[in-house]
């Protein structure tokens, strides 16, 4: 007996995207259960030629976004490819691209002429800055979006010496998904009124979004009730602690986790002397004096005595950990999130999972990345026969 149908079972998404913010939103419908046909160009997908990889096209970085999907292989600038692309999109339930929208109206793919052919299509762009402004049409990438949103600035503000950027595609991931949510949200919505629509999801705007509700802070108010910025989140002591022997990360916050910390350490008279603690208003003014405080405090223990202080208080706390260390966590490995799998060309792969679990049904485990062009051939006899 076969089990209850994945989420998007019988949803099919064209996916026209490359590099990592569309392929990533676009792998998660396929762990939802969507038909994904990722449509490349002759020479395929930029980021396949990022290695470390076994054979060439298949670099580690396009495993890792493009897991589940089928790869067709299409040039958009031949009429041929055009003809085939319209009929796969004849019977699509969404597309996404990832270029800007004068790039689409050039090849013939502008949301109008689209809809003529698939009136019930959810027509979603992932590029960098809404229509409209000033920006518009410029092209983008993470370092700029993250410029763009204040990150770097974020760095300095906090006290680095240097603005830098989050070291991770968090402008291209973080958009993708925000994608997802918006297409699961219009597939809802096309279930009702049985129409397509388009949906533009941007960059900048969805990391303006993200920095903005942290740190938007007294120009919350109009007039303002004073500066930007979260000074928790700006202190410079808001950073892993050194012990003695290793990094660890705390997060003391409650007046009751305070107090018991100034206790447990032999500080209960300045606790006591400072009624302003017990209030987080009057803790976030404190905030340096309070993270140079436990900076001090863990540093003169070693790793294992100061998780020790904090536990017996109920504070989090865990040691700062590796990307290889990560790979040997006991929580990732007994909770399935890392395993094994076998690809039919690259060997053994590791997986990574989503970090959600369905405990009725679950979703179903999604197949491996592509080969450059792997089902260009099921793909267009299916659209043959679909005539």
């Amino acid at each position: 007996m076969s089990g209850p149908a994945a989420p998007l079972e019988g949803v099919r998404v064209v996916d026209l995207t490359t590099v990592l913010m569309g392929p990533f939103a676009t792998q998660t419908l396929a762990e939802f259960g969507a038909e994904v046909i990722k449509v490349e160009p002759p020479e395929g997908d930029l980021v396949r030629g990022i290695g470390p990889m076994r054979s060439p096209g298949m670099g580690a970085i396009f495993m890792n976004a493009n897991r589940g999907k089928k790869s067709v292989v299409l040039d958009l600038k031949a009429d041929a490819g055009r003809d085939a692309m319209r009929r796969l999109l004849a019977g699509a339930d969404v597309l996404v691209y990832n270029v800007r929208p004068q790039a689409m109206a050039r090849l013939g793919l502008d949301f109008e002429t689209v809809r003529a052919i698939a009136p019930r299509l959810l027509y979603v762009g992932l590029f960098g800055f809404a229509r409209g402004g000033p920006y518009d049409g410029r092209p983008a990438y993470d370092d700029i979006i993250q410029g763009a949103a204040g990150l770097p600035w974020l760095s300095l503000a906090a006290g680095s010496e240097r603005p830098r950027y989050a070291p991770l595609a968090i402008a291209d991931r973080v958009t993708g998904m925000a994608a997802v949510s918006h297409i699961l949200a219009g597939l809802r919505q096309r279930d009702r009124d049985g129409r397509g629509r388009a949906i533009d999801v941007t960059m900048f705007e969805t990391m303006a979004r993200l920095v903005l509700a942290d740190h938007l802070q007294g120009e919350s108010f109009v007039p303002a009730l004073g500066p930007v910025g979260y000074p928790r989140h700006l202190a410079r002591d808001r950073r892993p602690y050194a012990t003695r022997d290793g990094w660890l990360c705390a997060m003391i916050y409650s007046a009751r986790q305070w107090q018991d910390f100034f206790t447990a350490t032999g500080r209960a008279a300045e606790w006591a002397a400072d009624p302003a603690l017990a209030t987080i208003e009057g803790r976030t003014q404190q905030v340096d004096r309070l993270y140079g405080l436990v900076d001090a405090e863990l540093g003169a223990r070693d790793t294992r005595e100061a998780l020790a202080l904090l536990e017996s208080i109920d504070v989090p706390a865990i040691r700062m950990h590796s990307i290889d260390e990560m790979l040997a966590d006991p929580q990732l490995l007994a909770t399935g999130f890392l395993g094994t799998a076998e690809h039919p060309t690259e060997g053994t792969l590791r997986t990574i999972g989503t970090g959600a679990t369905w405990h009725e049904g679950g979703l179903p485990v999604p197949g491996p990345a592509p080969r450059l062009g792997e089902h260009t051939d099921e793909v267009l006899r299916s659209l043959a026969g679909a005539r």
